[in-house]
């Protein structure tokens, strides 16, 4: 007898989503329950973000996911993902631990979108925050659950310049705790930056000046402890700083 796929309900999977990270309840893997691809995934990533939106939250930009070629093959892909960023996403000084299952930091680059198309630059963080039991997933899992974004920020923003190879640096509590580079983007964020633009297109929804994109991981993700002070360091670039309680 031929298993019968099971089908799937965007709209619960997204209701799953949704309260888990409310309720800071770590989830099994979605897939297990009813497999899925990756354009479902995306499906219920927007239905996860407009359960946001309805709650008056607004969408500022997207990050951008698996901008590492070796993350790519290890996770048998040929593109990179994304997720979506809201008002609510934005860190202006310190983030509550608490809030969160199991909080993690990685550098960042960040553009912003200019008027008649150009962009802005800065250095910033991302707070990553899987919904899933041990930080373990598929691929359609963690797009499904928005690429594992929580939060981020940023610090000064630059005129465009060459982030090819900016050195960046990780300190908590004053002693350093990761160390990288932009090259790891891609080669060079810009290059992430477009990808975002055409995935943004692609979907209907075309990046508008004032909107965000996070590049993408220049370093492995950290831990991020409670009552830490934390501060990303991009050459050339200036700081950002956040604490956590």
């Amino acid at each position: 007898m031929t298993d019968v796929a099971k089908p799937v309900d965007i709209a619960k999977f997204a209701e799953i989503l949704d309260e888990a990270v409310r309720d800071r309840r770590a989830i099994g893997r979605l897939t297990d329950v009813a497999p899925f691809d990756v354009e479902t995934a995306y499906e219920i990533q927007r239905a996860v973000i407009a359960r946001r939106e309805k709650r008056g939250e607004r969408r500022i930009g997207v990050k951008m996911g698996f901008t590492s070629r070796a993350k790519m093959v290890q996770m048998g892909v040929d593109d990179l993902i994304w997720g979506l960023l809201t008002d609510a996403m934005l860190v202006e000084t310190d983030v509550d631990t608490g809030t969160l299952i199991h909080p993690r930091i990685e550098p960042e680059i960040v553009f912003r979108i200019e008027p008649g198309g150009g962009h802005k630059v800065a250095v910033g963080y991302e707070i990553l925050d899987s919904r899933y039991e041990g930080f373990k997933f598929t691929l359609p899992d963690v797009v499904a659950d928005n690429a594992s974004a929580a939060g981020f920020g940023f610090g000064p923003w630059h005129d465009p310049r060459d982030v090819a190879n900016v050195g960046l640096i990780v300190e908590i509590d004053g002693r350093v705790a990761q160390t990288g580079s932009s090259a790891a983007i891609l080669g060079d964020p810009v290059r992430s930056l477009r990808a975002a633009e055409r995935l943004a297109r692609t979907a209907g929804t075309p990046l508008r000046p004032g909107d965000i994109v996070l590049a993408g991981a220049a370093t492995a993700a950290i831990p991020l402890p409670k009552g830490a002070h934390v501060r990303v360091t991009g050459a050339g670039l200036g700081a950002v700083e956040v604490t956590t309680r």
